[in-house]
């Protein structure tokens, strides 16, 4: 319990810092809030996420249905492309569109790229769901009297609204925290005015207020969708074994028109980001790449990464095996308290580690060290599920045998939780890695003088149109993160149409599938 508690109070340092030094501004601090330019970034940040949500349900709902209901031809290899967009990070996608598009700018431009990028959030969980849900509902609905449409929208949608509501609150909170794609459409959102008060004019007051904003609005977020899921049971009742739905046969016309739409879905998500890269690639191929810089920012993503994940797993562990044998309320608090890193921007983080380091520990400013913490915070809750679930599985039984054989506590829960359990353990740590790889705003603001990464030196090229140097790195850093993207849709494809998991995690967001707690179970 004692490791659990310093492991969230370290984790959220950075927060905690960031409300004093708003508290402490006074005068200062209420001008900032008040100002023309604050509303106006509140409300462009609000329309962003507001476009882009709509725009990930549009791509996702039909996407789900034609590959979990239908017989559609090429289910199994759309499965996995379906998933592989979360492999292109939006600044990425949003680089190889203008490398396409000049011209392209603006909110719906941002608006347009984030979504194509994050619909997965969506589809995939409604993919699992689909597939699992129970036929004898459905069935029993027809025989009252209901039309497809009716049954559709009376028991469908509200079975399948908890997992979609997850997904799309995936999708918000990733747009009002993604830095890369506005800046480069140039749309003032609260990343970017964050990090321009920040860098241009070093305006610490200002960045403080708008990353507590920012900060809010998550809350926000989470709270909306909290409340828009609903508490209605939507678990099934009665005897006997479930049966899957079965696939709807379609038409020759409504197969062109799904292949179609799956295609078009495809080569917007896909095939543009990675013809344009491509085509950059061999453009810069005219003039010699430079492999050593290549490989440096390779090492360099690499490294910092990997520091990032062992910091992330040490932080994570207590956490996890508390919440894995306890349920109580206190520590249903810590746990909730150790997940608040990932509501929050990377540009919320790096700024507070930076006024936290200039004021307390100085010598830490822009090192390696605090760059791990930052990625360490941020993306510790993916390491807190993984290890929840797997030291969740291992009876607690185990330890007390290997208690009364004389080993003491540390050693008897390494000796049999632990080494059941390390496997998903280290799986956490590997996700931590592969997401620290990609992270843009933070490494921008805490990484030592001269030391770069993939996401750096992308963002460095592309800043100034440099759109053939740019595309070794991007290469690189798609290649690196299309691992874990790579395995999801691996799993959906050999998910069985009657399998129903009780939830489905994705990036490390638990995402209610089918069965909810029974009635009268704690919250």
């Amino acid at each position: 319990m004692g490791a659990a508690v310093v492991a969230v109070a370290v984790m959220a340092l950075p927060l905690v810092y960031l409300l004093v030094r708003v508290l402490g501004a006074g005068d200062s601090a209420w001008s900032a809030l008040w100002r023309t330019k604050t509303l106006d970034t509140v409300l462009t940040t609000i329309v962003l996420v507001l476009l882009v949500v709509i725009g990930a349900l549009i791509l996702a709902a039909p996407t789900a249905w034609l590959l979990s209901r239908t017989d559609i031809p090429l289910r199994g290899p759309f499965l996995v492309l379906m998933a592989l967009p979360l492999a292109v990070p939006s600044y990425v996608a949003a680089y190889a569109w203008i490398a396409i598009f000049p011209g392209m700018s603006g909110i719906f431009a941002a608006a347009l790229v984030m979504a194509l990028c994050t619909f997965p959030y969506v589809s995939i969980p409604l993919v699992a769901v689909l597939r699992g849900m129970d036929a004898g509902q459905e069935e029993a609905a027809r025989s009252l009297g209901l039309g497809p449409a009716a049954v559709v929208r009376r028991v469908v949608v509200p079975m399948a609204w908890p997992a979609a509501a997850a997904g799309l609150l995936l999708v918000a909170l990733y747009s009002i925290a993604e830095f890369g794609t506005v800046a480069i459409f140039r749309v003032d959102a609260f990343t970017r005015v964050i990090y321009a008060s920040y860098r241009a004019s070093f305006d610490r007051t200002t960045a403080a207020v708008l990353a507590i904003l920012l900060v809010v609005l998550a809350l926000a977020l989470v709270a909306a969708e909290a409340r828009m899921r609903g508490r209605a049971s939507r678990w099934r009742i009665g005897s006997g074994t479930g049966r899957p739905a079965p696939l709807s046969t379609l038409s020759r016309r409504g197969r062109v028109l799904g292949l179609g739409w799956l295609c078009l879905v495809t080569l917007l998500a896909l095939v543009v980001p990675l013809g344009s890269i491509g085509y950059q690639l061999l453009v810069s191929q005219r003039r010699e790449i430079d492999a050593g810089a290549l490989a440096g920012a390779v090492a360099g993503s690499i490294s910092s990464a990997t520091l990032g994940a062992v910091v992330a797993l040490l932080l994570a562990i207590p956490v996890g095996v508390l919440a894995a044998r306890y349920t109580g309320r206190w520590v249903r608090s810590l746990e909730a308290g150790a997940f608040l890193g990932h509501g929050l921007p990377g540009v919320v983080v790096g700024l507070s580690l930076v006024f936290l380091t200039l004021a307390v520990v100085p010598a830490a400013y822009q090192t390696l060290a605090a760059l791990a913490f930052a990625y360490a915070v941020l993306f510790a809750p993916k390491a807190i599920g993984a290890t929840r679930t797997s030291v969740a599985a291992v009876p607690p039984e185990l330890e007390s045998v290997a208690r009364s054989l004389g080993r003491g506590p540390i050693h008897a829960w390494w000796t049999t939780t632990g080494r059941i359990a390390w496997p998903g353990i280290a799986a956490g740590g590997l996700l931590v890695l592969l997401t620290a790889m990609k992270e843009l705003p933070a490494t921008l603001m805490l990484r030592p003088t001269g030391f770069e990464t993939l996401a750096t030196r992308l963002w460095s090229r592309t800043e100034v149109g440099a759109f053939g140097a740019a595309a070794p790195y991007a290469l690189a850093l798609i290649a690196l993160a299309a691992i874990p993207a790579w395995l999801m849709g691996r799993w959906l494809t050999r998910l069985s149409p009657g399998s129903v998991a009780e939830n489905v995690e994705w990036d490390s967001v638990s995402v209610p599938a089918v069965t909810t707690p029974a009635a009268g179970s704690k919250a």
